[in-house]
């Protein structure tokens, strides 16, 4: 597809008006001189996004979080009220004994709660983490327990499908804030108070205690190829990038109507879904439902939206669905769409012009950088297919391992995308992994991102995969061990192994081998007993949609099964080599290590 080209016009109007400019004399520091910060001199990222808004900026009036309920029923939330709202949340969690560094999580749905939530916690100084409402008691317990969670604000609905059965050995709980009204069998219950409560007994005045921008503020957990999910452990002073970035991405301006559809429980949704928009003074569409193109249609249309950041299984979703659809609805409120997950198709971008009129803003990033780090600009022109060029402030390039060393790749040749340290959002560590963590970066100051890439001789960069076998779907990072974990705990299962399988509406879904015990034969009705038995586990985000039986799964002669030989044999391509493959030549399968 060619190059789409940027009017003069266009460009006139972005906050990054000359891209090789802005990026030649930008520097952290100096933008960090320009933020605003406490009074005291310290970094909160709470009261950056609440505070600093209604206190320095004026804006208490205006409207900084506008909620769509499934019903379609509409709640706005001024930046005065979610001041209030934030600083009694504050207070309550101080009567409760939480404070500095203690782990609050969410396992919410999309409601205001969960936002007031969070930045009431920030503003305590304790460390937010967000789950997905779609985990089973599995991951969810996983997850606390790395992350010695005291607090859960949760739904009581979620309490009781997926909190109830755990509990008890969750070893560092002691609260559950239930976000809606508590009925009659959650009265009494020692450690559970309701949402209310905590805000209708709390004072409205709180001062956000002084925070070094280096105190840890948010924790993400991401799914690795082996062992359990990993930690991302952010600082305070990532808002500044979180800032920056939307500033510069996603062009935010204070007179925006900005709609970020990712969920909190991911990294996307609290970083671009909460705290950019917040610190950059726009307001933010929260939209309670789940995908359905015709409503986000309606959301456009209704509220007006300028800014729009999705994903790419979204955007595929409503291609399926046809322009047709989109023209019986007013978009012409939308100045920019981008997209973030996974590398967006050029067939999406031409859509987007067809659909839209705008062409698609693809933009890369993970959940260890924080932030956005390479993009699409809005002034800048869009070479299709291209994660785009580095924020300024962000160096990046691609190395190669050359003789157990690290140097940089020529020009369209393909290599390990890397960026040099540090930057605000950069994470500061793995919980508890310490080593893991110091292998992520090179003795001459790069962090190596895992995913392979090429640089083009116009510093455009472009994504091919990644370098391990960490599952994609609809934007969530799978981690095979995990979904392998769960399955084994089925009576019939004696191993098994987790692998992608490519889709064209989702990128990938999880396709599981496994092996059976002695006394169970493969059927359709055991492999959907299974099926079943991981969705309650996992959750039907993470569960596999697909079960093969085998006689025996492909291992080394370590005893560590090939997940990369079966996706091979799966997808028809090369095996490659084989040679530590531990072969039975007498059965010639594969041995079992039992």
């Amino acid at each position: 597809m060619p190059l789409i080209t940027k009017s003069d016009a266009q460009k006139s109007v972005s906050n990054m008006r000359d891209y090789e400019a802005t990026y030649k004399g930008f520097t952290w520091e100096a933008a960090k001189s320009e933020f605003v910060h406490m009074p005291s001199g310290g970094m909160n990222i709470a009261y950056s996004a609440v505070d600093a808004q209604v206190e320095k900026f004026s804006r208490g009036k205006k409207t900084a979080l506008r909620w769509c309920s499934k019903s379609g029923e509409q709640s706005d939330f001024s930046y005065a009220k979610l001041f209030e709202q934030t600083n009694r949340f504050a207070n309550g969690l101080a009567r409760l004994g939480i404070g500095k560094g203690d782990g609050f999580f969410a396992l919410m749905p999309r409601q205001p709660e969960l936002y007031i939530g969070m930045l009431g916690a920030l503003k305590r100084q304790c460390v937010f983490s967000p789950l997905f409402s779609a985990f089973g008691p599995e991951p969810i317990k996983a997850r606390m327990d790395l992350g010695c969670c005291k607090v859960l604000l949760t739904t009581a609905h979620l309490y009781k499908r997926k909190i109830v059965t755990i509990k008890e050995s969750l070893k560092d709980l002691r609260c559950v804030i239930i976000a809606d009204e508590l009925d009659q069998s959650l009265v009494g219950i020692p450690g559970v108070v309701s949402f209310r409560d905590v805000i209708e007994h709390s004072d409205a005045d709180y001062i956000t205690r002084s925070t070094d921008p280096e105190d840890n503020a948010l924790l993400h957990f991401t799914s690795g190829t082996t062992g359990l999910p990993k930690g991302a452990i952010h600082v305070h002073g990532a808002v500044l990038s979180h800032y920056v970035t939307g500033r510069f991405a996603l062009d935010l301006k204070e007179e925006d109507v900005f709609w970020c559809t990712a969920d909190p429980g991911w990294v996307t949704g609290t970083s671009y879904g909460i705290i950019s928009p917040l610190t950059n003074g726009v307001t933010m569409i929260v939209d309670e439902g789940e995908f359905d193109a015709e409503r986000w249609y309606e959301i456009l249309d209704k509220q007006k939206v300028t800014v729009w950041y999705t994903a790419p299984t979204a955007i595929r979703m409503m291609m399926k669905m046809g322009e047709d659809l989109v023209k019986q609805f007013d978009t012409s409120s939308l100045k920019l769409i981008a997209s973030v997950g996974e590398p967006l198709n050029p067939e999406a971008i031409r859509w987007g012009l067809k659909a839209f009129g705008l062409p698609i803003h693809d933009n890369w990033w993970q959940t260890e950088t924080g932030g956005i780090m390479i993009a699409n600009f809005p002034s800048m022109d869009i070479k299709p297919g291209s994660m785009g060029k580095p924020l300024p402030g962000v160096t990046a390039t691609i190395l190669k391992n050359k003789n157990a060393d690290y140097v940089e790749a020529e020009i369209d040749e393909e290599g390990e995308l890397a960026l040099k340290v540090p930057w605000p959002s950069m994470f500061r560590g793995y919980l508890g992994q310490e080593e893991r963590y110091k292998k992520c970066f090179t003795s001459g100051g790069w962090y190596l991102s895992g995913d392979l890439a090429r640089k083009d001789s116009d510093n455009y960069f472009w994504f091919i995969g990644r370098a391990d076998d960490v599952i994609k779907s609809a934007g969530h990072l799978i981690g095979p061990f995990e979904v392998e974990s769960a399955l084994i705990e089925h009576e019939a299962i004696a191993e098994a192994a987790v692998i992608g399988k490519p889709d064209p509406m989702l990128m990938e879904v999880v396709k599981a081998y496994v092996t059976l015990n002695d006394g169970y034969l493969d059927s359709e009705n055991l492999r959907r007993e299974i099926m079943g038995f991981a969705r309650k586990k996992l959750g039907p985000a993470v569960a596999p949609r697909e079960i093969e039986v085998k006689d025996s799964l492909p291992r080394t002669r370590s005893g560590k099964i090939m997940r990369r030989l079966l996706k091979a044999r799966e997808l028809g391509l090369p095996e490659g080599d084989i040679s530590t493959l531990e072969i039975d030549p007498t059965v010639a399968k594969v041995k079992n290590y039992d």
